[in-house]
């Protein structure tokens, strides 16, 4: 479908999407709507951080823009990648932490070991899981523009948070993220194709943007794979139908629950498929 010159008008971020260290355009993004804030103290802070270079979405505004940076990164080996990349840089604290969402891996806790100010200007969470639930625990400080990390095999109708767990990892829907900014008192401004990108609801008029839906700003939607059953009792899908991470597809033969022969409008069977039906629902409820 076409885009209407309000839709395009609603997500007009877009158009300064420019990667020098960011995965999908974060970059360019990030720093036009850093620009539109009314007030900017120059600190950002990013986990999981990895080298501090690798699909960093804050590395451009410390080599570019002078910008202070906490960074945090649970892996002592690439912690110590990232003190070789900026122990030049006295601005760039590197730390080696879990960020978690209790207990002192809140992020809370772990700022307050910096000199970070309270509504410091950019937060980045990519974790590839407790996402949700990091940002959610997030109570002391509050950032000016916050990205978060969204799953994007997930549609936009789906609210999905993973559970809270270090060994999981799922994610959540753009969809969830939305509902959680609003709680927190922020407004959806610009989504990527694997980021949803916030800023504090005070600052959101000046962004000129009237429908923040993730349906709207959401133009990406290439990793879904939409799943549906006939009336026959067939599943059948359409989409993407792979394993973005894995890099398999989805076989539409093997996620079916019935077999095929059982694959018919019920009015139209015989007594004998009817009753093996009735046989696989029995199965089906006792394994529930």
């Amino acid at each position: 479908m076409a885009s209407t010159p309000d839709a395009k008008k609603n997500t007009w971020l877009l158009d300064h999407a420019k990667d020098v260290h960011s995965q999908c355009g974060e970059d360019g993004i990030i720093g036009k709507a850093l620009e539109m804030l009314p007030e900017r103290d120059n600190w950002c802070v990013e986990f999981g951080a990895w080298d501090g270079r690798h699909m960093s979405n804050t590395c451009h505004l410390i080599e570019d823009q002078d910008y202070n940076a906490v960074f945090i990164e649970g892996n002592p080996a690439k912690v110590e990648v990232l003190k070789k990349n900026f122990g030049h840089n006295p601005k760039v604290h590197p730390m080696c932490r879990f960020v978690g969402w209790e207990g002192d891996q809140k992020l809370d806790k772990i700022l307050a070991e910096t000199a970070i100010p309270k509504n410091f200007d950019f937060l980045s969470i990519d974790i590839d899981g407790n996402d949700w639930h990091v940002w959610n625990a997030v109570e002391a400080y509050r950032p000016k523009l916050v990205i978060v990390e969204f799953n994007p095999t997930m549609s936009n109708e789906l609210d999905y948070v993973q559970p809270p767990e270090f060994s999981t990892q799922i994610g959540c829907s753009l969809k969830a993220l939305e509902i959680l900014g609003k709680k927190k008192g922020y407004e959806l401004i610009c989504v990527t194709a694997w980021n949803g990108i916030f800023v504090d609801a005070k600052y959101y008029e000046a962004f000129g943007i009237t429908d923040n839906r993730c349906e709207t700003l959401r133009l990406e939607t290439d990793k879904v794979t939409h799943m549906f059953s006939g009336y026959d009792g067939r599943i059948r899908m359409t989409g993407y139908q792979k394993l973005p991470w894995i890099n398999m597809p989805i076989l539409e033969k093997a996620i079916q629950v019935i077999p095929s022969f059982l694959q018919n409008y019920p009015d139209q069977m015989g007594p004998i498929r009817r009753n093996l039906l009735g046989l696989c629902r029995a199965i089906a409820k006792w394994r529930k």
